[in-house]
């Protein structure tokens, strides 16, 4: 169940330009409004939670927690692209970004995304 919440979370946060904004301008915050409810998307859930370690990995957007912990690959990516885009200009761009996801997550292997 808990990876079906990884999944949900990088899917509400990801649909929404405003959503993504409120995340990473403050991520902590963000991932606890959501847990209660008062998160991105605004439509009715009633089975917000995580675990101590995916609400972390949420709260620093740790790419690499977030896929050892069973983020669905797809997903954890456009969430990720989505999460850094502001980070590209001078130095660093969307070619950087997907070489370090590589490199994060490549030691961790095929892990187990089926909820």
């Amino acid at each position: 169940m808990s990876k079906y919440m990884i999944d949900k979370f990088m899917r509400a946060v990801e649909m929404s330009d405003a959503d993504v904004a409120r995340y990473v301008a403050d991520p902590a915050a963000f991932v606890d409004a959501w847990l209660a409810g008062a998160g991105g998307p605004h439509r009715p859930t009633d089975d917000r939670s995580l675990t101590e370690a995916e609400r972390a990995a949420f709260a620093t957007i740790d790419h690499e927690a977030l896929y050892a912990l069973g983020a669905h690959p797809y997903l954890l990516w456009h969430f990720i692209e989505a999460a850094h885009t502001h980070e590209f200009g001078d130095g660093f761009g969307w070619r950087d970004l997907v070489e370090r996801y590589r490199a994060d997550v490549a030691p961790h292997g095929h892990v187990d995304y089926i909820p």
